[in-house]
């Protein structure tokens, strides 16, 4: 399964396979599960249906590595109109929103990216929200870090994310231990000169970076479906006379919606990670690789099971 994985992280990038996969009739069927939909209006939709429930939201307009400005333009206005059509809910941060910088034309220039970003920030800012920026790949982390330095300048509860996986991540999470810091295991194929390869040694950096996180005095993410590392979080709480609203949780749309409800059920903060667009496939492969269960799931699915 590791190695399934590893082509399926492969294929993520892959033209040849995006063509494949997106056009085969039953995939939108699966794809639903982990995607709210195509239209800002099916995000506010899904919203309000995890709220109503008492779950917050963080939501992602997919798309990354664009490679021209009207595209990275064309993303800042979807941000902009999705955060106007989340104010008349009144959820403030409860309804957050995931930004991937790539999607801001990172590559193209890291100012205007910046410049992009700032605009998202000054929108959700005025409908009470945040914005937390996500990770991606090794070669953008010190841009994006840098780019988070000048946005909280003027948004100092600018979040961004943190992937336990990569050598670095433990040393980056020292740095950002009093802020609004998402940690997540990491998605992306990544050499072994820079990052952990195996489940165990994951596992075990993510741990690491945890307890970084919540000797400190920020506001730490713990974003995992991992009932182990869901346990030692609590312990880590109780260990730094952490309350319920000093952390919290965070799971993807669609992935182990029981657990989710078990942890509002027991006063923790859970926040739902809701993507939306028609740029679904990435994210989509990448949650394929993540869990053999969500591969499981896919080939029933593809065998009308």
């Amino acid at each position: 399964m590791p190695m399934f994985g590893s082509l399926l992280l492969a294929g993520s990038r892959s033209p040849l396979a995006r063509r494949a996969v997106s056009g085969f009739p039953l995939t939108r069927k699966v794809v639903d599960r982990f995607v709210a939909g195509v239209s800002a209006d099916d995000a506010v939709a899904a919203t309000r249906r995890l709220t109503e429930a008492g779950l917050s939201v963080t939501i992602d307009h997919l798309g990354e590595e664009v490679r021209d400005t009207g595209a990275a333009i064309d993303a800042v206005k979807a941000y902009v109109t999705l955060l106007g059509a989340l104010r008349p809910l009144d959820l403030g941060p409860r309804a957050e929103v995931s930004v991937k910088l790539s999607a801001l034309g990172q590559a193209l220039d890291a100012t205007m990216a910046l410049d992009h970003a700032r605009q998202i920030c000054a929108a959700a800012r005025d409908c009470g929200s945040t914005v937390t920026l996500d990770m991606e790949d090794h070669t953008t982390v010190d841009s994006t870090l840098d780019i988070l330095r000048a946005l909280r300048e003027d948004f100092p509860e600018t979040g961004v994310a943190i992937q336990a996986y990569l050598f670095r991540s433990e040393a980056d999470c020292h740095d950002l231990a009093g802020s609004r810091v998402r940690l997540v295991k990491g998605a992306y194929r990544e050499p072994a000169s820079v990052a952990y390869q195996k489940k165990t040694e994951v596992d075990m950096a993510y741990v690491r970076c945890l307890r970084i996180l919540m000797a400190g005095t920020g506001y730490p993410m713990v974003a995992t479906h991992d009932d182990r590392l869901i346990a030692i979080t609590e312990l880590l709480a109780d260990r730094n006379d952490r309350d319920r609203d000093s952390f919290e949780y965070q799971m993807l749309y669609g992935i182990r919606t029981d657990k989710q409800q078990a942890l509002v059920g027991a006063g923790s903060q859970t926040r739902v990670y809701v993507p939306y667009g028609d740029d679904w496939y990435g994210y989509f492969m990448r949650r394929l690789a993540e869990r053999p269960a969500n591969v499981a799931f896919f080939l029933r699915s593809l065998s009308g099971k």
